[in-house]
């Protein structure tokens, strides 16, 4: 990686953690799938990103919502309740004794198929459910260094095309983005929707601050992060006012500060969009009390 939102500090124990598939502890090297299940052929599939905090997962409800509402749109039953899962993970926790900055990849898969061919109706086993949670820390020196983001050419679309709320493992577009930003030497992209206006980065969420006002897009070509919506909750309930609005990369570039946000590393402040640099190219004063104000909520939320 670049210098990217997910830049993280490399750990050793991760060398020896237990990924849990299908309800069974493996040794990450002997962590496998099939070559027919329907994730590897196909993409077909969701998934969600997790923080744990102080041994507890924060915002688990909303995340299992989101997964369960993106399997509902693909007709697909997970076959767990969405309680079963939350004791799946915190189980999967437990037997790798992890208590804090960990991150977890929890996936689901249609199952394995009979053939390589995308109608559901050749998979033949239940759903595969990995959980893979390893030791990361967003690299310490991000928030002071800030993230540079580049425009690309690839565009988040409309629904009937691909719905961006679904948390899909079909990803191809984010990351014909990620590749074209990392090419122009970037850290991420800065994805338009298909009117021109900014709509939200290959793996992050983006927002701007004009004035004191937080602005961040419409969410119509977005997934509705489960950070962005809390960020949005945060200026809501603390006197900031925030605008879920349209707004163009021209505008971004004359914004006093930027920011992104994700379950990874929080908020993490953007000092330069297309070679443009942003404010005082450098983590302003709305950025530090979002980051205090959601670190508070964080806390709050693992009591």
């Amino acid at each position: 990686m670049t210098n990217s939102t997910h830049t993280y500090t490399q750990d050793s124990r991760n060398d020896d953690i237990l990924i849990n598939i299908n309800g069974e502890l493996v040794h990450r090297s002997q962590a496998v799938v099939s070559v027919f299940d329907s994730g590897f052929i196909l993409g077909d599939g969701i998934w969600e990103g997790l923080r744990v905090h102080r041994g507890r997962i924060p915002f688990l409800g909303r995340h299992l919502k989101r997964l369960w509402e993106g399997a509902k749109a693909l007709d697909l039953n997970i076959g767990l309740t969405q309680d079963d899962m939350a004791q799946r993970l915190y189980d999967t926790l437990q037997a790798n004794h992890m208590e804090d900055h960990v991150h977890i990849r929890l996936m689901v898969s249609r199952g394995i198929k009979s053939t390589p061919y995308q109608d559901p109706a050749v998979t033949i086993s239940p759903p595969t459910i990995v959980i893979i949670p390893e030791y990361k820390s967003p690299d310490p020196t991000l928030n002071d260094r800030g993230v540079r983001l580049y425009t690309v050419y690839v565009r988040r679309g409309y629904a009937d095309v691909q719905d961006p709320r679904i948390n899909s493992h079909s990803k191809l577009n984010c990351i014909f983005g990620c590749i074209q930003a990392a090419k122009a030497g970037y850290d991420e992209a800065l994805m338009l929707d298909p009117h021109g206006h900014v709509a939200t980065c290959n793996s992050t969420h983006f927002f701007i601050v004009r004035e004191g006002e937080v602005w961040t897009s419409s969410g119509d070509y977005c997934l509705d992060g489960i950070t962005r919506r809390n960020v949005i909750d945060l200026c809501k309930a603390n006197g900031i006012p925030v605008f879920e609005k349209n707004f163009s990369v021209m505008q971004a570039y004359s914004a006093d500060e930027a920011f992104v946000t994700g379950t990874f590393a929080g908020l993490t402040p953007v000092v330069d969009i297309d070679g443009r640099v942003i404010g005082s190219g450098q983590r302003g004063a709305m950025v530090d009390r979002l980051q205090e104000l959601y670190g508070r909520l964080i806390d709050s939320e693992c009591q």
